[in-house]
């Protein structure tokens, strides 16, 4: 009896069990045995992953094939045999990131680890300010002003007063978007304003790490009413630039990228020597030195 071949979408990832949506409806699958020989040093199948599919006469499926990825969102790990690239997110359009203005307040070197991973990832990226109606709209601009300028999109919200609401939303449909941000600033709540149930459902998607490379992982790509996926992305927090050189680092730093060919060393580390250019901008004013803080600490492999 032959089997249906169908295509479709990963949106569910858990204990070697994966939910594909197809244009038929949504199976149940596991790998092809020859496909779990592939694994290297990278996640081989992940939540967002294009894919081909079997459908068997009970009704479930097996992975056939998984489509070559246009993106990852990924983070790296040092294990017993070598780096490991976890991919957490397969062919994310884009990564949004929530802050509070207070209560938590924002920690912007957090904010800034962050937008590095997304430049270096090729990730356009949106930063949500949210709680606006702790301190005020002017304030909330001011206190996240540096990343407009440097061309970061900010979004500023309340889910209490439900302002800023519509623009999410706006930004959320018909893609693809991997959600992320520190505890308690208010990811469910805005989700819920965005789509009831929606924050309560992303509060059930759990993760549980062990030491070393094996990771249980229960990841999924949750569809909003008007079209678009969001995926919550919990630990994204514990993401590390240890694959990252200390060289290279200035050119995921908009404002800095540009000033490095001006430096008096080509290997100018921007800390400590003479004719820097990235220094004399900081002094000037030109670059925000919160902002450069950042990258000092990165640099020097303070987190």
């Amino acid at each position: 009896m032959s089997q249906e071949k169908n295509h479709g979408v990963i949106i569910r990832s858990r204990s070697g069990f994966y939910t594909v949506r197809t244009p038929s409806g949504e199976v149940t699958c596991q790998m092809r045995g020859r496909l779990k020989e592939e694994r290297l040093n990278t996640s081989l199948v992940a939540v967002g992953d294009k894919v081909t599919i079997s459908v068997l006469p009970d009704g479930s499926g097996v992975i056939e094939s998984i489509l070559p990825r246009e993106k990852e969102f990924f983070r790296m790990a040092p294990t017993a045999r070598g780096e490991f690239k976890q991919i957490m997110l397969a062919n994310p359009d884009q990564v949004v990131l929530v802050f509070a203005c207070a209560s938590p307040a924002p920690s912007f070197r957090m904010l800034d680890r962050f937008l590095v991973i997304t430049e270096k990832q090729q990730i356009p990226v949106i930063v949500v300010a949210n709680k606006t109606d702790l301190i005020g709209q002017d304030a909330a601009k001011a206190l996240f002003s540096v990343y407009p300028e440097l061309g970061y999109r900010v979004i500023f919200t309340s889910a209490k007063e439900e302002t800023g609401i519509d623009e999410l939303k706006r930004v959320l449909i018909g893609k693809v978007s991997a959600l992320s941000g520190p505890s308690g600033v208010g990811k469910s709540s805005l989700l819920n304003r965005i789509q009831p149930k929606l924050g309560l459902k992303i509060g059930t998607v759990k993760e549980f790490t062990q030491k070393g490379r094996h990771t249980t992982v229960v990841r999924e790509l949750l569809p909003l009413d008007d079209g678009g996926f969001v995926a919550d992305m919990p630990g994204l927090r514990t993401l590390s630039l240890w694959d990252t050189q200390p060289e290279e680092l200035d050119g995921y730093f908009p404002e800095l990228r540009d000033l490095v060919t001006d430096c008096q060393f080509s290997n100018c580390s921007h800390i400590s020597e003479p004719g820097c250019a990235v220094k004399k901008a900081v002094e000037s004013g030109k670059v925000n030195p919160q902002r450069y803080e950042s990258y000092v600490r990165l640099r020097l492999g303070d987190s």
